[in-house]
């Protein structure tokens, strides 16, 4: 139970990643870059200067956290691209759809067989996102980039469960992971820039980008890690579901984006909710405890 506690607190603050990408005005790749940087060299200052142990974790681990730092960099540049192509809400009402992938690519990369109520609970989901987007023709470009970003979330936690009970030590993988997610976007900048350059800061981006390195990246990526080692990826994927919920609160206080959301948003919200809720009850009445 406490670990569910924790992880919705994660959950809670991971919900004001999408505001502050709304309130950073560069575009999606140029936010990812510096968020990556700074969140790389923050990673291994912590893991240098406050814990004084060494950030390489040889070259076979750090290959394997780099790699999967590649797929977490194109998943943030699909998600705030979802940003920029919508809106906050949309965007949050897309990355829901996490639990039905994950119900998939979690069995599959674990070599375990798909449960089918993990399968349902997702649809249920989905059924819930599709209330939420409330038929916003005009913004399905943003909520198709969205399901994207969540299709990838889907997969590096799965990655990263494994690589921490390896005996992976979260602080350094994010040094790594960030580092591959730097690297990425750095690549992409050209083809997705909009050709803005990564100079062209405005106003508060500087104190937002510092932020969402050290707060919602360093902080919070290290915790997700760390709760991988007690929950499965498939657990904490689902109440990534709360996100959307907190962030559209968030938006709507923020931004006035309720004016914007279909009625249906509430029946949409309600349904990912019980999605939610439902999850513990059926683990227990279904899946056998997790060693």
């Amino acid at each position: 139970m406490r670990h569910y506690f924790q992880l919705h607190l994660l959950v809670f603050l991971l919900a004001t990643t999408a505001i502050l990408g709304e309130l950073i005005s560069l575009p999606a790749a140029g936010l990812v870059v510096w968020r990556t940087l700074f969140a790389a060299l923050g990673a291994a200052a912590w893991v240098a200067l406050v814990r004084r142990k060494s950030p390489w974790p040889g070259w076979k681990a750090a290959r394997a956290f780099f790699g999967v730092g590649l797929i977490v960099g194109v998943h943030w540049i699909c998600f705030f691209g979802a940003i920029k192509l919508a809106n906050v809400s949309i965007s949050l009402a897309g990355m829901a759809t996490i639990s039905l992938f994950t119900a998939f690519t979690e069995p599959l990369m674990e070599k375990r067989r798909v449960r089918p109520f993990e399968v349902l609970l997702g649809l249920l989901v989905v059924a819930g996102i599709v209330l939420v987007a409330g038929f916003e023709h005009g913004r399905l470009l943003g909520l198709m980039v969205a399901m994207l970003a969540a299709l990838l979330a889907a997969i590096f936690p799965v990655l990263n469960r494994k690589l921490v009970t390896m005996g992976g030590d979260p602080l350094v993988m994010v040094t790594w992971e960030m580092a591959g997610a730097f690297t990425i976007a750095l690549a992409l900048f050209p083809l997705v820039g909009g050709g803005v350059s990564l100079l062209a800061w405005q106003k508060l981006d500087w104190l937002w980008i510092l932020l969402l390195a050290w707060v919602c990246t360093v902080f919070a990526h290290g915790f997700h890690i760390h709760l991988l080692r007690h929950l499965s990826a498939y657990t904490t994927n689902l109440a990534f579901n709360f996100e959307p919920v907190y962030g559209m609160i968030a938006a709507a206080l923020l931004f006035g984006e309720h004016k914007q959301l279909h009625p249906l948003f509430y029946a949409g919200m309600g349904t990912i909710l019980l999605a939610n809720a439902l999850h513990p009850f059926l683990m227990r009445r279904f899946a056998k405890p997790r060693p």
